[in-house]
């Protein structure tokens, strides 16, 4: 399986899922500071010149949880489960890129991609009307979470490593995640597994403007 990357949001669950399960993978580093992203050697295996994309013999998987899905499943991990939870992943897959993801994704990327390419610094007002769409979101995860030790109760899934993907750059992205503290300890006990903490393989050269997107 290879696995094409970049050290951003997205390509990090599927870092973290793939270290964590230990799979044979090889890693391809793609500088989206080159616009590598965009040439027609990967658009043949992504069109939507988007990471990650993973291609495991013939087939090319795009979309990070799709790919996070397969990976356990190839894995027969219990990461993803083989009962009626299932819906439950695809439940929160879906809250998240529509409710949660976009707003914690766009403070992430005020505050740490913007300088990076050279965008200029976060917006103030941009800044704050994120943080508010922020506080909506969290407020239905945290209630959630009260009495559950994870998404799906028990046990780690693989919607945990999706919805909590930004939390880590909370502090940096200047997201609200003090004020709700089933969120802060779900957090806390993914932050003990080593996969999450440190998920990007290490490479030979890290350049300064790659080095800060995981920051």
């Amino acid at each position: 399986m290879k696995l094409y990357y970049a050290e951003t949001l997205a390509p990090r669950k599927t870092c973290a899922v793939a270290k964590y399960l230990g799979l044979p993978i090889e890693y391809t580093f793609v500088d989206l500071t080159k616009g590598e992203h965009r040439k027609p050697d990967y658009l043949a295996i992504n069109p939507n010149g988007k990471v990650p994309c993973l291609v495991d013999g013939g087939r090319s998987i795009w979309e990070a949880d799709a790919i996070i899905s397969h990976f356990a499943t190839r894995a027969k991990s219990d990461l993803w489960p083989t009962d009626d939870r299932q819906i439950d992943v695809l439940r929160w897959f879906s809250w998240n890129n529509h409710h949660f993801y976009p707003h914690a994704g766009m403070l992430y990327f005020e505050s740490i991609i913007k300088p990076v390419f050279g965008l200029g610094g976060p917006d103030p007002l941009k800044v704050a009307e994120e943080q508010g769409m922020f506080r909506k979101s969290a407020s239905v995860l945290e209630q959630h979470l009260k009495g559950r030790k994870w998404l799906l109760g028990d046990g780690l899934s693989v919607a945990d490593f999706s919805v909590a993907i930004a939390l880590p750059y909370a502090k940096t992205a200047a997201m609200p995640l003090d004020e709700f503290p089933e969120m802060q300890r779900w957090h806390d006990q993914l932050n003990e597994i080593e996969a999450w903490r440190n998920p990007f393989p290490v490479r030979s050269a890290t350049s300064a403007a790659n080095a800060a997107l995981n920051a």
